[in-house]
């Protein structure tokens, strides 16, 4: 497969090309483990996912780091209000430690639920101190930094290119500044790599230092560990568009600085998942929590579904009624592909299928998913094609399932599991197939002719045969059960 990706570095859709011929390098921003993760924090998780499961599909070996931010994160991005960890600790009557170990055990329940594969390696940032530490040494060896308060900052004068992937200019940004947040910044945008007891006198976690006993910035922690794992060139940074004119902004800046050479190749952001009150966030309270879906009875892998209909790269807007029309659809899904299944001579395994193993229109149908999917991973594009798959009577039921079985490699809604979770109702007669769907026609005529009792004489002639019809808006939909 040849993917492109919309690189936010130069704002264009570009060809990707590993570093290393079949080997990608992936580092995607993890959580703050402070709260619960929202359903708009799992959207970026989920795209991830979809990068990660797509690449390896395509035969590439995928690094997937992803980072725990267990300290250092203020409230702030630009180096203002409270620690969140130390905040939530606080409130909660627990250590920073217990309350990390606590959300993190949390984080990680709701991506297994959304099927999400984890990472190849997962690191936290109190682990990694000394890394952090001897990078930071790195820069101030080659002069971008400068102590004042007490602190160590990066001067973001010194680094020409800062604000390149926001397409930010340093001279409009000294022009914007009218409120220098902290007296011991010589340039508001300039950002703490190491801070010491002058921030905070009652910091929960603090380390020795070159610079004084204190604790490191958040955008340190990212570039360290990145570096640690996966090297000082890598190919895919991900996140929330959030992170671009702060986090990942600083990132480049300062791991530039460090090396001297180009950090990230591809930068993948997904955009807001937003409700009717704007950005879902935690600060405002204006959030929904994966159990909280789940409590009104919703699968998790109904909100996947929903998120797999929207292109990554598109604000999505959150409503129940949009989730309970991903729920319909996704049961359906399983319904007609249990169908297929029971109209097929034996169960494919799940697997990658090969192009010249299946008929012509399978093969297409195949092609034109991997298309949509390697080009900017379009899942909405890639489910339509998985649909069109099903309504397709010329495609032999073991195929539908075999490639369907392959597409969902990347989808991950689990739809083998689906499928064989329960015993799959008896096969269905090539002929009383096409009965079944001549009746379905005929009734829902007699129903626009208002012929009212031929088409509950339908529906019960079908019953009595096992078969059950369920009126939707989208049409009248069939499921053999056990008589």
């Amino acid at each position: 497969m040849a993917f492109s990706f919309f690189n936010t570095l130069g704002r264009s859709l570009q060809p990707f090309i590993p570093i290393e011929e079949g080997k990608v390098g992936f580092y995607g921003c993890g959580p703050t483990v402070y709260n619960y993760a929202h359903i708009g924090n799992l959207r970026a998780y989920v795209t991830h996912d979809i990068l990660v499961r797509a690449l390896r599909r395509a035969g590439y070996r995928v690094t997937h780091v992803m980072n725990i931010t267990d300290v250092g994160h203020l409230s702030g991005d630009t180096d203002t209000g409270e620690d969140k960890m130390v905040k939530s600790a606080e409130e909660r009557g627990k250590t920073v430690l217990e309350i990390a170990q606590f959300y993190t055990e949390a984080f990680f329940r709701d991506t297994e639920r959304l099927n999400i594969l984890r990472p190849t390696i997962v690191c936290k940032a109190t682990e990694h101190i000394d890394d952090m530490i001897r990078l930071i040494q790195r820069i101030e060896a080659r002069g971008y930094t400068y102590q004042a308060g007490g602190n160590l900052y990066f001067d973001i004068t010194k680094f020409p290119s800062y604000g390149e992937l926001a397409q930010l200019r340093i001279e409009d940004l000294k022009a914007g500044a009218r409120i220098d947040v902290d007296p011991n910044k010589k340039n508001p945008y300039d950002f703490a790599l190491w801070f010491t007891r002058s921030k905070f006198s009652n910091q929960a976690l603090v380390w020795d230092s070159p610079w004084g006993r204190g604790y490191p910035g958040w955008h340190i922690e990212c570039s360290a560990m990145s570096m640690k794992y996966l090297g000082e060139q890598f190919d895919i940074h991900a996140g929330g568009i959030d992170h671009i004119p702060i986090h990942h902004t600083n990132e480049i800046a300062q791991s530039e600085a460090a090396t001297g050479k180009k950090w990230v190749n591809y930068w993948i952001h997904n955009e807001f998942l937003v409700m009717d009150k704007g950005k879902m966030s935690k600060s405002s309270g204006n959030f929904l929590t994966l159990q909280s879906l789940i409590d009104q009875g919703f699968h998790p892998l109904d909100y996947r579904y929903l998120l797999l209909g929207s292109h990554y790269r598109s604000q999505l807007q959150f409503s129940f009624e949009a989730l309970e029309g991903a729920r319909n659809s996704r049961r359906t899904l399983v319904e007609r592909l249990q169908n297929v299944a029971s109209a097929a001579h034996s169960l494919p395994p799940a697997g990658t299928v090969s192009p010249s193993d299946l008929g012509e229109e399978a093969r297409s149908a195949l092609e034109r998913f991997n298309t949509a999917i390697e080009t900017d991973l379009s899942t909405p594009r890639a489910l339509a094609e998985l649909w069109g798959l099903l309504r397709n009577p010329a495609i032999p039921p073991e195929e539908v399932l075999v490639v369907v079985f392959d597409m969902d490699q990347v989808l991950g809604l689990g739809l083998y599991e689906a499928v064989t979770a329960q015993p799959l109702p008896e096969a269905i007669d090539p002929e009383f197939q096409k009965e079944i769907e001549a009746l379905i026609e005929e009734r829902s005529k007699a129903k626009k002719e208002k012929n009212f009792q031929r088409a509950d004489e339908i529906r019960a002639y079908l019953k009595e045969r096992g078969i059950i019809l369920e009126d939707t808006p989208q049409g009248t939909r069939w499921k053999k059960v056990s008589l």
